[in-house]
């Protein structure tokens, strides 16, 4: 009995984590006129590194650490060189869920524990579609990074990362 009493809560904070939420913000200080205006400003690096945290491979990032900004990520931009990304800061770890809705470029979306531990990987997401994409885990940073970018270089899930910001 309590095995499903476990099961049924699990799922729920799953189907949870799925939902859009009702209150999410809406970014109007973008739009399509304005996407080729929106520029990388470098706010520090992340690096990926093997289990052993021997080192992958190193990117330039921007940071998204505001509500606003995290849900604004690389919405709207065109293109991004292959030694770029985006890391994404939550104040808690917790069921992460990202779609790429108005997201031009196919991306690799990475989630990472506290422990920064990559615990899920979605590679080669499709432009535009709303589908949710769930950390599957509890997850308190994510990175994006251009589709195929993983692939690669080798980023796999339990690899971990790390970062310095700017």
């Amino acid at each position: 009995m309590t095995k499903i009493i476990i099961f049924t809560a699990v799922l729920l904070l799953v189907l949870a984590s799925c939902q859009k939420d009702p209150g999410e913000i809406k970014v109007d200080t973008v739009n399509n006129k304005d996407a080729s205006k929106i520029q990388f400003k470098k706010q520090g690096e992340v690096y990926f590194q093997d289990s052993l945290k021997n080192l992958k491979k190193k990117i330039d990032v921007e940071i998204a650490e505001t509500e606003e900004t995290r849900h604004l990520g690389l919405m709207y931009r065109e293109n991004m060189p292959e030694e770029q990304g985006m890391l994404f800061l939550f104040p808690a770890e917790e069921f992460q869920s990202f779609y790429m809705k108005n997201t031009i470029m196919p991306l690799d979306i990475m989630f990472v524990n506290s422990k920064k531990q990559i615990v899920k990987i979605h590679r080669r997401t499709e432009p535009f579609s709303e589908k949710s994409l769930p950390s599957m885990k509890p997850s308190m940073y994510v990175v994006e990074v251009n589709a195929g970018f993983s692939e690669k270089f080798g980023i796999k899930e339990g690899d971990h990362i790390d970062w310095r910001k700017y």
